[in-house]
């Protein structure tokens, strides 16, 4: 099933998740429509805030990426075989130098920025059958977990930026949260009037 995405200016977006417990209902259920939510907005990283629930839970599939000549041979096959599902991830270590990359968000449409990140992690989390797995990534798969594990945080990729970038897109933010953008996806907007 697909749902609509939160819209930027929804206080779920700047809540901190909460663990999922073990006897949580239908989670594989809500993983798959977060999946089908995700490839109908034609995304690559979709989290549970996204969809308007606070709890740590965040999906990935970065094959979208695969088809780019700005990566090495190796890194366009990573990239294309890499779809997960994170339960509970608490990310335990960044290291390396920050590099810039432009990052958009679902939540947040028609704004692309360079955010700087670095780009190795290694990150503790759980799959759907609630088994704990500790991976190190690098590179844009570090990065779209690393964007995609501050939505758990109540932290979005504009908060990243410079003072004078956020000045800049104070006006687009405020008619992203009223509705006034257009999106080929449904979203959930909180300050949109009539709705």
């Amino acid at each position: 099933m697909i749902l609509p995405i939160v819209a930027y200016g929804d206080p779920v977006l700047r809540q901190k998740a909460k663990e999922i417990p073990q006897e949580y209902p239908d989670l594989k259920e809500l993983v798959d429509n977060m999946f089908e939510s995700m490839y109908a907005a034609s995304g690559v990283g979709l989290a549970a805030p996204q969809i308007g629930k606070a709890i740590r839970l965040f999906v990935i599939d970065t094959s979208p990426f695969a088809g780019d000549e700005d990566f090495t041979e190796e890194e366009r096959d990573q990239l294309k075989n890499f779809k997960k599902t994170f339960v509970n991830a608490e990310i335990v270590k960044e290291e390396g130098d920050e590099w810039p990359f432009g990052e958009g968000c679902l939540s947040i449409p028609g704004i692309n920025e360079d955010v700087f990140r670095q780009p190795d992690i290694t990150i503790r989390y759980e799959n759907t059958d609630r088994q704990a797995h500790t991976e190190t990534y690098t590179g844009l798969i570090a990065r779209v977990i690393q964007h995609e594990y501050d939505h758990i945080e109540g932290i979005l990729f504009t908060d990243k930026l410079s003072s004078l970038k956020k000045r800049i897109l104070k006006s687009k933010l405020r008619n992203i949260s009223k509705g006034k953008v257009d999106t080929d996806y449904r979203m959930r907007f909180p300050d949109k009037k009539g709705r």
